[in-house]
């Protein structure tokens, strides 16, 4: 994998990680375009950095939240921080037990799978278009909720939904704030990624010698600058009911994808 693949790959990386279109979907769709030749190892190596990039972006944009939840859940008293952390664990469970099972199941889908990427990317324009609609409130996410949402990013593990889109779609739909959606579908999401890495790194698939150093570097540099620019502007985005346009988007990208792997 050259340079350029590297800087392109990690900013769509770091961009579509919290913008609601699909990172997954994008880089099956950037392989495809770019023609993605490594090897399987050098791939799931490269694929891992970005999520770390995308993952340590957050943690940077969140960092007063998340010293804060720390903080609190250290006192070990059952607290608002403890709640919230508690939340965050029943969110983890859906997607916790499909990787854990359904691992073969979901690395098929993947390479290079266009027609399901299209498909997939329609119905997160839909959910998008659903959440733009709904009605702002100041309601905090429940227990129950964040198990739903928790679903809704197990779901999410297919190329082409959106996490982000799916997680703060259905948050809003059931009726949360959309800040506190949009802050609650960030954090969730962090120890899964690193749990993800420490899987992948433990069980011997991935090593370092599988990598260009250089390639990688610049990939997770490009990942982490999108991702602090993504992340920071989704807020904003969710807090203003933009999420429409990024629906139209997905329609649109979709629609090529499904054209693409009719005709070619």
């Amino acid at each position: 994998m050259n340079i350029i693949d590297s800087i392109i790959l990690g900013i769509i990386q770091g961009l579509t990680e919290f913008l609601p279109v699909s990172s997954s979907g994008h880089l099956e769709l950037a392989k495809a375009i770019l023609g993605d030749n490594s090897v399987p190892e050098e791939s799931l190596l490269f694929t891992v950095v970005l999520h770390f990039a995308t993952a340590l972006s957050t943690i940077v944009v969140f960092r007063k939240d998340i010293l804060s939840l720390i903080k609190g859940a250290l006192k070990f008293k059952w607290n608002e921080d403890l709640r919230f952390v508690a939340k965050i664990a029943v969110s983890m469970i859906p997607a916790v037990v499909v990787g854990l099972f359904f691992e073969k199941q979901l690395e098929s889908l993947f390479g290079s799978n266009i027609l399901l990427v299209g498909s997939m990317l329609i119905i997160t324009a839909i959910l998008l278009y659903l959440a733009d609609k709904a009605k702002d409130t100041n309601k905090k996410v429940s227990f129950s909720n964040a198990f739903v949402i928790g679903i809704s990013q197990a779901i999410a593990m297919l190329p082409g939904i959106s996490r982000s889109g799916a997680t703060i779609s259905t948050s809003v739909l059931l009726g949360n704030d959309k800040t506190k959606a949009a802050r609650f579908s960030f954090l969730m999401v962090v120890p899964l990624i690193f749990g993800k890495i420490a899987k992948d790194v433990l069980s011997g698939e991935i090593t370092y010698e599988s990598g260009n150093f250089t390639s990688l570097s610049i990939g997770f540099i490009a990942a982490f600058i999108a991702g602090l620019f993504a992340c920071t502007w989704m807020i904003a985005l969710v807090k203003k009911s933009k999420l429409t346009y990024f629906a139209i988007y997905c329609v649109a990208v979709g629609l090529i994808a499904i054209g693409f792997s009719l005709f070619y």
